[in-house]
C-alpha cells in the first residue's frame, strides 16, 4: 500500500509529515528549507511509495485564502508536473500551528524545544494529515 506525504508550506521551511502505509496514522517525517523540497520529495518518492500529496491551504479567520497562496499554486504546478502519478489534496490549515505549539506544550517539552520553528513545522504538517486522514 501507498503512504499519503502532507506539507506545511512556509517561504523559509516546509515541514512534511507522512502517513503509515494504512494510511491511519500520521507521524513528523522533518522540515526542509523551502529551495529544497521538490529535492527532498523527489528522494523521498524513490525509497517509499506515496500516491497522495497533501498541501495545506492557509486562510485567515475570515475564510479568505492567505497572501502564500499564491506561491503555493506554483508549488502545486511543479508538483504536478513533475509527479504526475500523484493526487494533490488541499487541507485548510487554519489554526494548525497554534494547535502544533499546544501540541508541544500538552507533551512536555521544554520553552527551548518549542522555539523550535522546524518542530513546529513539522507538528503543523502532522496536524494537517492527521485532519485529511480522518
Amino acid at each position: 500500500m501507498a503512504r499519503v506525504i502532507a506539507i506545511d508550506f512556509g517561504l523559509k521551511r516546509c515541514g512534511i509529515a507522512v502517513s503509515d502505509e494504512m494510511k491511519m496514522i500520521a507521524s513528523g517525517l522533518t522540515t526542509v528549507n523551502a529551495t529544497d523540497l521538490l529535492h527532498y520529495l523527489t528522494n523521498y518518492f524513490q525509497e517509499e511509495k506515496v500516491d497522495e500529496i497533501v498541501i495545506g491551504l492557509p486562510k485567515h479567520k475570515d475564510g479568505k485564502v492567505n497572501d502564500i497562496e499564491q506561491n503555493i499554486q506554483l508549488l502545486i504546478k511543479e508538483l504536478e508536473k513533475k509527479f504526475q502519478n500523484k493526487k494533490i489534496i488541499r487541507v485548510d490549515e487554519r489554526f494548525t500551528s497554534k494547535m502544533a505549539f499546544q501540541t508541544m506544550i500538552d507533551s512536555g517539552l521544554g520553552k527551548k524545544k518549542r522555539r523550535d520553528k522546524k518542530l513546529v513545522d513539522e507538528v503543523s504538517a502532522t496536524i494537517i494529515l492527521q485532519s485529511y486522514l480522518y
